[in-house]
């Protein structure tokens, strides 16, 4: 178990924006995504999106809040993220489609998962910033936006 103690910083601090992108870039950020109401506890015990078990304690004049690094070292970052994992549902229209996808999603370290022949994008922005990425494939119909249910 990881004990962390505290709000370090944000991730929209100019001061480790930098360090954060880097670590990106190498897979080497964890994410600890809690709910609304568990984000107002003090103390708390999570795992991260990747397993890490967290043991979490806060003073009282601190907050978990979006975006807040609980840990920032050479080769790995913590950062919260609160509320629902919003998703992004794509499908590729055939595998040339699925290559160009893959490797967009890839060169731009999308946080992604597979869900039969769909490609789910987990948001860490707004929607717009990522379908902006990839609006020339959208454009040409090689990649579909699956809405709701699955069916496109």
């Amino acid at each position: 178990m990881l004990r962390l103690v505290g709000v370090i910083g944000h991730r929209d601090d100019p001061d480790v924006a930098a360090q954060l992108h880097g670590l990106g870039h190498r897979d080497r950020i964890e994410y600890l995504i809690l709910p609304p109401g568990e984000a107002e506890r003090r103390r708390l015990r999570w795992a991260t999106d990747k397993g890490t078990d967290c043991a979490i304690s806060l003073a009282r004049n601190e907050r978990l809040a979006d975006g807040a690094i609980l840990l920032l070292e050479p080769e790995r970052a913590i950062l919260v993220h609160v509320g629902e994992q919003r998703q992004w549902r794509l499908r590729p229209r055939d595998l040339d489609a699925a290559l160009l996808l893959g490797w967009h999603a890839g060169h731009l370290h999308w946080r992604v998962r597979f869900d039969g022949r769909d490609l789910v994008v987990l948001l860490d922005g707004p929607e717009v910033d990522y379908r902006d990425r990839i609006a020339t494939l959208i454009a040409a119909g090689a990649v579909s936006i699956v809405e709701g249910d699955g069916r496109e």
